[in-house]
């Protein structure tokens, strides 16, 4: 079966969706068709709980200060460039949403409220109580499902880029009834979310499988930074559960403490935030007094807090508290890091244009420069918003020249499989893919590495035809998005040379 379309968008979350819209705004004849792997709000925003990082209070704040914020949070690795443009764009986009019907917490004199998170010297993050992805997510739902120039497809999984001539032409997958689609575009977006399933505990979304960068890695397009994983430090820990449920870092800006086995509070010792030091050093601590305590886990203290405020300004935490039969007023919660954010990804330049002819990529499967080594918390949602703006405006332009030119019409075969078949190398995965094994030892970098990549290669022997099953392909992309990332880390530790596997060779920028 073959589709024509002008743009196809593979994924719904926020950048998928708010891209949908703008192009809709300055074209409503773009014919738009909306891919998403399972139901249309299953992604990572949907998920997210703690807001939108925008520069509001100019008398207290200021677009310098959310900067120097970013810059410090990704260690001096951002593109300066692309912070500047994305911070001063903020208020604009902001607007955007409220038109478009997202309603954000407001305080009593009835200004937007402004939440404190890690990392910011500032009160800046708007919000909806702990709940703000899941209110952008079903309200752009509504939206876009009432544009007429968009088609959506669910239960749609996306096996492989179509390339010809150097040039992306759509794309290939799997309907809902596992027949074969090819899906010609004059432009190919990427929104396809991050890759935290790599790992063995993560807050991300059961499809946050890596799919964008594993189709961009299979087809030679660049990608950066892969190792710069960002973990969130206060993730409920419950070891029957691979996805975690994420405790907002707002609650650490409205006071809750982090307690080590010993109940006391450990954080002070580390760095003057205490609590609200930047995710990656809270997330480091954790680990290190796990390891010098020997525990699986340490511990979230609400105890101290207003009981009416929290429920009021955390309704999801403190219902999920409930669920647990935990007494937030006496008892403290079990938290440790769990993957959480992919801060590298597929290189754009400032419109979100990859290194391959219409070819693009939005969101957290992209790399903009905007996050460096460890994204400043809630710095995303904004990233999202304004790369699908501007990636919008660059489309319009595009669209007008572009035809649909191409000689081939790929097909791929459905076989049957059971998930058992690929259970084994799920499961291993997961047993190599950590925090140690990014963050830990440069023996245990190198151990886990190495293991991976002979995974890679046993999975390869066994399956040479991933794309013959979407649970098939899935499982690729994870192995190959682990294989990225630990690759990369290896390198920048410079423990691993002339390393190959079967698995095309990633396209590394040192």
């Amino acid at each position: 079966m073959k589709i024509s379309t002008d743009v196809v968008i593979v994924g719904t979350g926020l950048a998928g969706l708010s891209l949908a819209k703008y192009l809709s705004e300055i074209n409503p004849k773009t014919s738009i068709l909306l891919l998403s792997k399972t139901t249309l709000d299953e992604c990572n925003t949907y998920y997210a709980q703690g807001g939108i990082a925008v520069v509001h209070d100019f008398i207290k704040d200021s677009y310098e200060q959310h900067i120097a914020d970013t810059i410090a949070a990704g260690k001096g690795l951002c593109d300066e460039e692309v912070v500047k443009h994305v911070i001063t764009s903020a208020p604009a986009r902001l607007q955007e949403l409220l038109s478009w019907g997202v309603e954000l917490d407001k305080n009593d004199s009835g200004a937007l409220d402004l939440g404190l998170e890690g990392g910011h010297s500032q009160n800046r993050i708007v919000h909806h109580k702990d709940q703000t992805g899941w209110e952008l997510e079903t309200k752009l739902i509504q939206v876009v499902q009432n544009l007429p120039n968009v088609s959506i497809q669910t239960s749609f999984f996306a096996t492989d880029l179509v390339v010809e001539h150097e040039k992306c032409v759509g794309i290939i997958g799997y309907n809902s009834e596992n027949e074969s689609v090819f899906i010609n575009a004059k432009a190919t977006v990427l929104a396809t979310g991050g890759s935290g399933q790599v790992f063995s505990t993560t807050s991300n979304s059961s499809v946050a499988t890596g799919d964008g960068i594993a189709m961009a890695l299979r087809a030679k397009v660049k990608i950066e930074n892969m190792q710069y994983v960002q973990f969130h430090p206060t993730a409920v820990y419950e070891p029957e559960n691979e996805q975690a449920f994420l405790i907002t870092e707002a609650i650490r800006g409205f006071g809750a403490h982090i307690l080590n086995r010993k109940r006391e509070r450990f954080l002070q010792k580390v760095h003057p935030d205490t609590e609200l030091a930047t995710r990656d050093i809270v997330s480091k601590a954790i680990c290190d007094e796990m390891h010098k305590e020997n525990s699986d886990n340490v511990w979230l203290d609400l105890s101290h807090l207003n009981p009416k405020e929290l429920r009021l300004k955390f309704p999801k935490i403190t219902n999920y508290c409930k669920q647990k039969n935990w007494d937030f007023t006496i008892d403290l919660i079990p938290i440790r890091p769990a993957a959480h954010y992919q801060c590298g990804g597929i290189t754009v330049d400032q419109f979100g244009a990859t290194s391959m002819n219409n070819l693009f990529a939005i969101g957290e499967c992209s790399h903009t420069g905007l996050h460096g080594s460890n994204r400043l918390a809630s710095n995303s949602l904004l990233e999202a918003v304004v790369y699908s703006h501007d990636l919008a405006g660059r489309l319009s332009i595009l669209l007008k020249s572009a035809v649909f030119r191409f000689s081939i019409e790929p097909e791929i075969t459905y076989q049957e499989i059971g998930r058992n078949d690929v259970g084994f190398f799920r499961s291993e995965l997961k047993n190599i893919m950590n925090y140690d094994s990014v963050y830990g030892s440069d023996e245990v970098i190198f151990e886990s590495t190495k293991a991976v990549l002979l995974l890679a290669k046993q999975f390869e022997n066994k399956f040479p035809n991933y794309s013959e099953n979407p649970h098939l392909c899935e499982t690729y992309n994870l192995i190959q998005t682990a294989v990225l990332i630990l690759s990369q880390k290896a390198i920048d530790v410079t423990l691993i040379s002339n390393t190959s596997s079967s698995i095309n060779q990633p396209y590394i920028i040192l």
